[in-house]
């Protein structure tokens, strides 16, 4: 079982920044695939970023690329989503997910969840 638990939620302006931090439970940190996920009320939870086992690689929705960073520690069984130039459109819960193979967009497909962070970008 791994435990996901996200935090640096919080009040921004727009244009600023913040950087959301994911911590995992367990050893096995580094065999996982991990995601960022967005949902606004009255929306779908959508994809915002993902990254490989190794941090090599990583995937981003088209709306944040060039503004979003997604990167992770294994050291420290952490994944980070740096944000910049926030969009009032991007207040949201976001969610950091954890899944063992497949494709990185597709929420369905996850196993493990953190139980979100508010993020408020204010105008």
């Amino acid at each position: 079982q791994v435990q996901l638990v996200e935090s640096g939620g919080g009040l921004v302006q727009a244009g600023g920044s913040l950087r959301l931090s994911c911590a995992a439970s367990g050893r096995t940190f580094s065999s996982l695939l991990m995601g960022w996920f967005r949902q606004a009320p009255g929306k779908e939870r959508e994809f915002v970023a993902g990254i490989s086992r190794s941090g090599a690689r990583s995937y981003y929705a088209d709306s944040v690329k060039g503004r979003f960073t997604c990167s992770r520690d294994n050291a420290k069984n952490t994944v980070y989503l740096q944000m910049n130039s926030l969009k009032t459109e991007e207040t949201a819960v976001y969610y950091c997910a954890a899944r063992w193979r497949g494709e990185y967009i597709d929420a369905s497909g996850y196993d493990y969840w953190g139980q979100g962070t508010q993020v408020t970008v204010s105008s």
